[in-house]
Order: C-alpha cells, then sequence, then structure tokens
C-alpha cells in the first residue's frame, strides 16, 4: 500500500544491510511515520511485546525476521550445540511475547524446522553460513506468502462487495469493521480491508464504518489512517455505535479480522468482536473472518481452547494523543480503580457466516475449511 504517494510494506529489510531490519512504528500513527530500526532477537521482541508492530499476519512475519537476526547472533557460537541452544533460546523469548495470536509460533516452528535442514559440515564457518541463509530465505518467505494471501482474500471477498453493489444502485456499500486488520497488520494489503481496497480500486462505491476500538484505538488511529491514505471514504464511530446503525440499516456488511481460528471455525480477535457479531445476527446483517491460513490453529476444535491475552490495566485507565508535536498520556479513570483488559473474545462459529481465505471462501464448520485446506485432515 501507499504512504504518501511511495509504496511501503510493514516490515522489509535494510536495503543497505540485509542484517538490519526495518518496520514502520505504529505506536506514532497517525501522526508521525517512524521507521524503525531493528537489529538484534531482543530489540524485535521487544517490537512484538509493546506492539511497534501488530496484527496476527505482521506478528508472524516479525517473528520469522527475529529468528533470522537469531540466526545471525548465533552464528558466533563456536559449536553446532551452541548455535541451536541460541536459537532454542530465541525461539523461546519471541513465543512469549503475545499469546494469542498463533501466526507467531507458527513462523518460529517454520524457521526451526527450515534452519535444521541445514546440513553441517567439517567447517563449522560454511555450516553457519547455510543455516544463516536458510533463515533468510524462511523470513523472505513467511513475508511474501502473508503479502499473496492477503491478497488473494482482497479477490475472494471482493464478490459480496459487487452482489451488494448491484443491488444500491450507485449508493455506497457500507462495510462495519473492527480493530484494524488492514495493511498495517500484516505485510501488505490486509485481510478485513482487502476487499474493501480491492472494490475501491475497481470503481464501486464503497464506505467503511471504523470503530474506535478501546483501550488502544487501532481503529481510530490506524484503520481511519491507512484507509485515508488510499482515499477510502470512511467515518470513525465509538465501539457502541455499531448496532445502533445495523439497527438503521446503515450497514450492508461486516469484516473483520483474526488472531487465532480453530479447525472448527470458532474466531478469536479483538475485543468487542463477539458483540458485533451477536448485533449482526439479530440484524441480519452478513458478518464474515477474513484470515490467511496462518492463522488457523489447527490442533484445537474449540474457542475455549484459545489463550486470551491480559494486558495492563494502564492501557483502560489512560489514553494518549498528540499536542504541539508531542505524544501525551493522560489519566481517564480514578487512580484507585482496578481495571481488567482482556484484548481478545471469541466469536463462535454459528455467529460467522463465512470465512474468507487465500482459498476461496468456506463456511465456519470444520467440514468446510477441510475441504479448502485438506492437507490438514487427521
Amino acid at each position: 500500500m501507499k504512504v504518501g504517494g511511495q509504496h511501503f510494506r510493514t516490515i522489509w529489510l535494510n536495503p543497505a544491510n540485509e542484517q538490519v531490519v526495518q518496520l514502520i512504528d505504529q505506536r506514532f500513527l497517525p501522526h508521525r511515520f517512524v521507521i524503525e530500526e531493528v537489529s538484534t532477537v531482543a530489540q524485535m521482541a521487544i517490537a512484538i511485546r509493546e506492539m511497534h508492530v501488530r496484527g496476527a499476519g505482521l506478528i508472524g512475519a516479525s517473528a520469522g525476521y527475529g529468528m533470522y537476526l537469531a540466526a545471525i547472533e548465533a552464528a558466533g557460537s563456536p559449536a553446532v550445540a551452541g548455535f541451536d541452544q541460541h536459537l532454542a533460546n530465541a525461539a523461546a523469548q519471541l513465543k512469549a511475547t503475545r499469546p494469542t495470536a498463533v501466526n507467531l509460533a507458527w513462523a518460529v516452528e517454520r524457521q526451526l524446522t527450515n534452519i535444521a535442514k541445514g546440513k553441517s559440515e567439517p567447517d563449522w564457518h560454511k555450516t553457519v553460513q547455510r543455516k544463516v541463509a536458510l533463515a533468510l530465505a524462511t523470513a523472505k518467505e513467511i513475508a511474501a506468502e502473508d503479502e499473496e494471501h492477503c491478497r488473494m482474500i482482497g479477490q475472494h471477498g471482493l464478490s459480496f462487495i459487487e452482489q451488494i453493489a448491484r443491488k444500491r444502485d450507485g449508493k455506497p456499500v457500507n462495510v462495519l469493521t473492527h480493530c484494524n486488520a488492514g495493511w498495517l497488520a500484516f505485510v501488505d494489503y490486509g485481510s478485513a480491508l482487502a476487499p474493501v481496497y480491492a472494490a475501491h480500486d475497481r470503481g464501486l462505491p464503497v464506505h467503511v464504518w471504523v470503530d474506535e476500538t478501546r483501550p488502544r484505538n487501532q481503529g481510530s488511529k490506524l484503520t481511519a489512517w491507512e484507509l485515508g491514505q488510499h482515499g477510502v471514504p470512511h467515518t470513525i464511530i465509538a465501539d457502541s455505535s455499531g448496532g445502533h446503525l445495523m439497527q438503521r440499516g446503515d450497514v450492508d456488511l461486516v469484516i473483520v479480522g483474526s488472531d487465532r481460528t480453530t479447525r472448527a471455525g470458532d474466531v478469536a480477535n479483538k475485543i468487542g468482536t463477539y458483540l458485533k457479531a451477536l448485533a449482526a445476527q439479530d440484524n441480519e446483517i452478513p458478518f464474515y473472518v477474513a484470515l490467511p491460513s496462518s492463522s488457523f490453529d489447527w490442533t484445537i476444535r474449540d474457542g475455549s481452547e484459545i489463550p486470551i491475552e491480559e494486558r495492563g490495566a494502564e492501557e483502560v485507565k489512560r489514553a494518549d494523543g498528540w499536542r504541539d508535536g508531542q505524544m501525551l498520556e493522560v489519566s481517564v479513570a480514578p487512580e484507585g480503580s482496578p481495571a481488567a483488559n482482556f484484548g481478545f473474545d471469541v466469536t463462535p462459529r454459528r455467529l460467522v457466516t463465512g470465512l474468507i481465505t487465500e482459498r476461496g471462501v468456506c463456511k465456519a464448520d470444520e467440514k468446510s475449511i477441510l475441504e479448502l485446506f485438506p492437507e490438514h485432515v487427521s
């Protein structure tokens, strides 16, 4: 996607030094566009944990690049055992950063598997070079796949917007989304917003209702910013406004993303998604979840098994904003009051109209999912 007319991915290698990863530090958006340079596993772990990067696909890509940086660091080990131990430690460090998005562990395990294919030779330096090269290739593959899968999600989801547009007689198709599942949450294109971008680029009239998404306001900060950069008409709304708009007939379609979806179709996404699904069902509005296959957890069936991240209370009790060129934080709650901060909730499959993946659209049930992904039949 483009920022100020220039194409950007969310994460990439420094063209002048491939041992440095560059990423968009999303903490400063929408007020400042900051590019951060990361050159160690510890720095990447901080970037993931403290949400310099966020979103299922981007977390996975960041973990992939983090393991590449780990391989570079491990190259200083005097023997294979030291190299492997350093990688194992780095893998554990990255996995511990955020528990809900399954893409993180998926990317780490993919790296460990591929790096292990590097055969040992009598010359230790050649062995190390081969393993580092495998880590680099795998990191690039993970990022490229994420980008392509999101592009395909956009093409498959476009048909729903086209169908509605034909009935609207030139009036905009109103799409409601929650949190940020645009290109900022992935390497490029996004999941939930990919069909919106595809429709807009096709010339279809489309308008997005953007939930502010408390407590970190990923909607009002990130979704609104990237839609504005692309020229897509949109309106920011309070999180509790969605049901009202649905009752008035002002929402044609709901599309959200997913941080982890079970093999049977239960969906974990940003806290508040479940309430939107309930409102959509009550008002007979289609509720779709867009996700690449890397966001499926093939090991579980029931949403109750998904770990739900609980973040610090300060995110609920405080808010940040921009004034006179500085980021300021203010208190919005009594200091003595406790606060609970659940990062995600689970939307049961019965409330999901369908899943939009890179291979096509399916119902949110195990049979339909496995028809698209038969390699996971067990």
